[in-house]
């Protein structure tokens, strides 16, 4: 028997609607997703806290409670950034931990904890806690296609990843580059090695592998695999949760879930669909096999383009794929999830329209210095002089980046009450994280923003309209004219 995480709440959404699903049209059937028996339900984390706050008007964490309230039988999962927790740099310890213990308190069952360069240091903390609280920590690693990244790589970080105290193990295919042989490789060879914690398979359609890729995983003994509800499926979203039951229905590895119950949540999300048409591009849903070469995420191409319109080089995008390869490998290897995704992108970019480092972002230069952790494969001294300058040696740590980072959370309260903004544990964790949308969101300035129903929108007299590209979607967005504007 195989299980099923599902990821119509979280990562359906985030791939293919830039993760604008709103709570109210998730709470109608979570009472019927919760009698299906998955493995788990991945509801939060990612970028769902963030854009709770900036672009829904929602309180993340009611989101959470109210959630677990309608789905008391079913684990609830969040996806954890390490250190990064849900933003986009490294966060002090007292941040961390406190997140993590209000996030199970508010309903998170099982933490997915990953860290973009597998940095094992970054995981400590956040494992740690979650064990200590009583929660279930799945110990997560992101997939590349590199010299570094081998099946014995994959063996090795999941041994010390067990050693750690993690309860199940996931592979984290975000690019949907893994093919079935490799995952069948790699899962077949971390059982033959005695590795008995529950392993995970976690893989995007970006490629049109992944259907085969979970068969292949199967027959190498993997335990749970991810998928999606239909309608919010494919592209560079995940298989299909329905079909992916019925591909499986007769065989040992047979989910046993129930079609007719599937069915219902697959009307339910068809009929939301509608709703956010806006945000429908046709890219987001189409195979895209050229991924297995250049590894790159499909929101990930889409920042391409805007970033090249700015520049006004939109001729040179296939240069820029070419020289992310390049970078990737100047860089050690990192597997391109957030943040080094944006990081490598942004740089790449910035390399082929002013030429190859003649224009550094800091993201890069903290890269290279190791405040997000310490690099899969070696970095040239080379490489590490052109981004840092003669002096690179006294630039580099080595200790874990977030020792290098004061604690924040006495800090963040005290800011917040000489603000007067109210100060809950869960407020100032989201103030620490996010802090003007936090502010907003308190003050009762934040609107959720339009759904298609809503087409075409009226600008009022103080109103104006712009374009934007948000987790790789482009469209239009209404905003409020600033003085002088």
């Amino acid at each position: 028997m195989v299980q099923i995480t599902d990821l119509v709440f979280r990562d359906g959404p985030q791939s293919i609607l830039a993760t604008r699903l709103r709570t109210e049209d998730m709470l109608p059937i979570a009472k019927t997703m919760d009698q299906i028996g998955f493995f788990s339900l991945e509801v939060w984390g990612g970028a769902t806290f963030d854009v709770c706050l900036r672009y829904l008007g929602e309180d993340p964490w009611e989101r959470l409670r109210l959630l677990k309230e309608n789905m008391p039988n079913t684990p609830m999962m969040m996806l954890e950034r390490a250190m990064n927790i849900v933003a986009y740099k490294n966060f002090p310890d007292d941040i961390v931990i406190k997140f993590i213990e209000l996030a199970h308190k508010n309903g998170v069952d099982y933490f997915r904890i990953f860290d973009a360069v597998n940095d094992l240091r970054n995981l400590k903390v956040p494992i740690e806690t979650v064990k200590k609280i009583g929660a279930h920590a799945q110990g997560c690693l992101s997939y590349a296609i590199s010299p570094i990244h081998t099946v014995d790589y994959y063996v090795h970080v999941f041994k010390e990843l067990v050693k750690m105290g993690c309860d199940s193990l996931c592979l984290k295919d975000m690019a949907g580059i893994a093919s079935p042989q490799r995952a069948y490789d790699i899962i077949y060879a971390c059982k033959e090695n005695g590795i008995m914690t529950p392993i995970d398979l976690h893989c995007h359609t970006t490629s049109g592998m992944a259907d085969l890729t979970y068969l292949k995983a199967c027959e190498a003994g993997v335990d749970v695999i991810d998928c999606s509800i239909s309608p919010l499926s494919g592209g560079t979203g995940h298989p299909a949760t329905e079909s992916i039951v019925a591909s499986l229905q007769d065989t040992p590895h047979d989910t046993g879930y129930d079609q007719e119950a599937l069915l219902k949540c697959r009307d339910h999300f068809q009929e939301k669909w509608e709703k956010y048409e806006h945000l429908h591009r046709d890219q987001a849903m189409k195979v895209d096999p050229s991924v297995t070469v250049h590894q790159i995420p499909g929101g990930m191409l889409s920042n391409f383009v805007i970033q090249l319109e700015q520049f006004g080089a939109v001729d040179k995008y296939q240069a820029v794929l070419t020289e992310t390869a390049r970078v990737q490998r100047d860089f050690g290897w990192p597997p391109l999830v957030t943040p080094t995704s944006q990081i490598v992108g942004v740089q790449s970019t910035l390399n082929v329209v002013f030429g190859r480092y003649k224009k550094i972002t800091n993201e890069t230069k903290n890269y290279m210095r190791g405040m997000y952790g310490k690099s899969p494969g070696d970095i040239s001294d080379e490489v590490k002089e052109q981004i840092l300058g003669k002096n690179w040696r006294d630039e580099i740590i080595s200790q874990r980046p977030a020792d290098l980072i004061k604690p924040l959370y006495n800090i963040t309260r005290d800011e917040m009450a000489d603000k007067g903004l109210p100060v809950t544990p869960e407020w100032v964790i989201s103030y620490a994280l996010f802090p003007p949308q936090t502010e907003e969101f308190l003050l009762g300035k934040a609107k959720p923003e339009f759904v298609s129903s809503q087409l075409p929108l009226k600008l009022g007299p103080n109103e104006r309209k712009f374009k934007t590209n948000i987790e790789g979607v482009q469209y239009d967005v209404i905003m409020q004219k600033s003085k002088g504007s």
